[in-house]
């Protein structure tokens, strides 16, 4: 079994699919727009063949997102190496994100870095 793609709602589409595109490397469809329903979507794709689809749509409940909460807690990339690790999160730092981890070597041997991205959504990079 694999999984075909992982998807997340936005408020503003093309921000966070820019994120994916300048900093992860992914390669982006022109989109989908139900005209009748206001529903839209873009899914972004990864080497190896991961997927994610982030899609919008109108009156879409925001609530506040804390880290330590039950549901999916991140999405995790592994980027090939710690120098890369290392460089990206500055990159993405500098670029005014919030990292709240990292870069380290977690107890159980990952070197990570985390990174609040995606409206309160949590990004792990990793070798």
């Amino acid at each position: 079994m694999v999984i075909e793609h992982v998807a997340m709602y936005v408020n503003n589409l093309e921000q966070a699919r820019d994120f994916f595109v300048k900093y992860l490397g992914a390669k982006s469809n022109d989109g989908y727009h139900n005209v009748k329903t206001g529903f839209r979507s873009f899914f972004v794709s990864f080497d190896g063949g991961a997927r994610i689809e982030i899609m919008n749509k109108p009156e879409m409940a925001d609530d506040n997102k804390e880290l330590n909460r039950t549901g999916y807690a991140h999405i995790a990339f592994s980027v090939g190496s710690k120098e890369r690790v290392d460089e990206l999160t500055e990159q993405i730092k500098n670029a005014g994100y919030e990292v709240v981890s990292g870069p380290r070597t977690t107890g159980d041997g990952y070197y990570e870095s985390c990174i609040v991205a995606i409206e309160g959504n949590q990004i792990e990079l990793t070798v």
